[in-house]
């Protein structure tokens, strides 16, 4: 079995994409070298849906080796497995402080459901779209599955306002007792990265920057600048970007490296035969929330975790796909419709 560490990691990105901030700040953290491709901020982008067939269109996607990660929270979870402590890469789930143990399952769900789901959609409700280019509305649109309304949204904004103040104040009840990171931790876990990307990101915003009261919210103003720190520090101290890369040039690179054996994910014939599925068919894996494009691809590994399904682009060679199970789709596809 080749070793992890000596497989290609390449990410997909755009600058602006505040989730690829969130998985750059990841791969700081654990001190992993890879190289990036950066990637249109709007549709198409055949670097990943012609090149390797992975339809899925939001931003980030990693690739480590032969698998492709699809969706932030799950590239969090597999770095901390294919880049375990036990081979010297630093945890994204540190023990609590005192002895404690770590809140593995939980920061999860914190991440994928509050911080993700929560918190970040009430940022993005305060998006300029007025300033944006018709291209730009029209991809955001299809992406959310409704027409923006620029003038709907801007009169809005007074109440996302109002409850991103709520947001803030359970960040403050959270901190309140002085510990230094979000969940007590000896250094700072996934949801410290996960959490303060999206306040981060708020803080660009002009008119929500009188939200970041230091007299009411002292304790959370002093945690996000902390972890801000914490990464740029360990950004200085580690090299992990090698080289920027074109999309041709990193389909290759994926394309000639190797997939982790899918036994590792296993398939889990209980929960498949819940889904009507059987290995090896084609089917379809579609985000349930937004971005509702599917990936069709030949079943290879299921889990509760994670879903594996073949698929292949104008290379001419498959790459393994995986997706989260949680806020994802996985249905059947006929093979006369499904196009690898």
């Amino acid at each position: 079995m080749t070793a992890t560490s000596t497989l290609p990691v390449v990410l997909y990105h755009y600058d602006a994409s505040p989730f690829a901030t969130k998985v750059k700040n990841l791969l700081t953290i654990k001190k992993i070298p890879h190289m990036r491709v950066e990637v249109s901020t709007t549709l198409p982008r055949p670097d990943l849906a012609d090149r390797l067939g992975v339809k899925y269109r939001r931003i980030p996607v990693l690739a480590i080796g032969k698998d492709i990660y699809c969706d932030s929270s799950l590239i969090a979870a597999v770095l901390e497995r294919r880049f375990p402590p036990a081979a010297g890469y630093p945890t994204l789930f540190p023990a609590r402080k005192g002895g404690g143990r770590a809140d593995t399952g939980m920061i999860k769900a914190l991440c994928m459901s509050y911080a993700d789901r929560a918190l970040f959609p009430l940022a993005a409700e305060n998006l300029p779209y007025k300033k944006f280019t018709p291209e730009f509305v029209n991809d955001r649109s299809s992406w959310l599955g409704k027409k923006i309304d620029p003038d709907a949204m801007e009169a809005n904004q007074p109440l996302v306002k109002s409850w991103l103040a709520s947001h803030l104040a359970l960040l403050e009840e959270q901190l309140a007792d002085g510990r230094e990171w979000l969940m007590d931790t000896e250094t700072p876990s996934l949801a410290d990265i996960t959490v303060q990307f999206s306040w981060v990101w708020v803080q660009r915003f002009r008119s929500l920057r009188d939200l970041f009261d230091k007299a009411k919210f002292p304790a959370s103003l002093g945690w996000i600048a902390r972890v801000s720190d914490y990464v740029a520090k360990i950004g200085l101290q580690h090299r992990t970007v090698l080289d920027n890369i074109t999309g041709a040039q990193a389909a290759d690179i994926i394309c000639s490296s190797v997939s982790e054996d899918p036994k590792i994910v296993g398939f889990d014939e209980a929960d498949a035969a819940r889904l009507g599925l059987k290995q090896y068919q084609h089917v379809s894996v579609t985000p349930t929330d937004n971005g509702k494009v599917p990936t069709v691809g030949r079943l290879i590994a299921l889990n509760q975790e994670e879903v594996v399904i073949e698929t292949q682009g104008s290379t001419g060679r498959p790459v393994h796909c995986h997706f989260p199970r949680l806020h994802f789709a996985v249905k059947s596809e006929t093979t006369a419709g499904a196009k690898l």
